[in-house]
């Protein structure tokens, strides 16, 4: 019985995919570690946790793992200012919860990160709440963020909203059925192939043909 959607924030309600990429090119940068944009773009939607080793290997992970991911953080701030809600963010918010679902942001973002977010959608009342990385000990492609934020609102069963092949694989993981929006520069192939079950172009594609997918309603 699906009565939670667990929605993915970076990428998919907000634009941020590529400032992140930029960033962790940055951070990495200071360790004089120069890595192809469109590669650790590939990696985006990974937790940092996971992300670096991803794209720098084990023994960077080791050496200097914790450190470039505070680097990455300092990266991005200055860009925060120019991220920007996808058009329909809100308004996918407002429709799933006059459809009945319970609704939670399941986000691996830092807190003040994802609660700008919210602040950007003028979401919080819109939302029966939300995940950040302190809420799972592994991120995505683990399934730990998608039933920390099951449990966070109590709900019984999830379908999950994403941008990322990770999204999808994490999904699996969990046990939950998921939809895609190609808002994070992933193919339709790559997101079927990696388990989505319907792929839109954007926001409001996903809410003209809400009725065909399995965010219809609660079941």
């Amino acid at each position: 019985m699906s009565d939670t959607a667990l929605l993915d924030v970076d990428g998919t309600l907000v634009d941020t995919n590529y400032q992140h990429a930029l960033a962790w090119f940055r951070a990495f940068r200071r360790f004089d570690l120069t890595l192809p944009v469109w590669r650790i773009h590939r990696a985006v939607g990974m937790g940092g946790d996971q992300l670096v080793p991803a794209v720098a290997g084990a023994e960077f992970e080791d050496a200097h793992g914790d450190a470039a991911r505070d680097a990455w953080t300092e990266e991005f701030e200055p860009m925060f200012g120019e991220v920007q809600p996808f058009d329909g963010a809100r308004d996918l918010l407002v429709e799933l919860r006059r459809r009945g679902w319970k609704v939670v942001l399941a986000s691996s973002g830092q807190q003040d990160q994802v609660e700008g977010y919210l602040d950007l959608m003028g979401a919080r009342d819109l939302v029966d709440g939300w995940t950040t990385s302190q809420d799972a000990e592994s991120t995505k492609p683990a399934p730990d963020l998608f039933h920390a934020a099951l449990q966070r609102v109590g709900g019984s069963s999830g379908v999950v909203l994403g941008d990322s092949t990770w999204d999808f694989e994490a999904a699996g993981n969990a046990g939950m059925t998921a939809v895609a929006v190609r808002t994070g520069g992933f193919s339709t192939e790559e997101l079927t192939t990696a388990g989505a079950v319907a792929v839109f172009d954007s926001l409001p594609d996903l809410l003209e043909g809400l009725d065909g997918t399995p965010l219809s309603r609660p079941s």
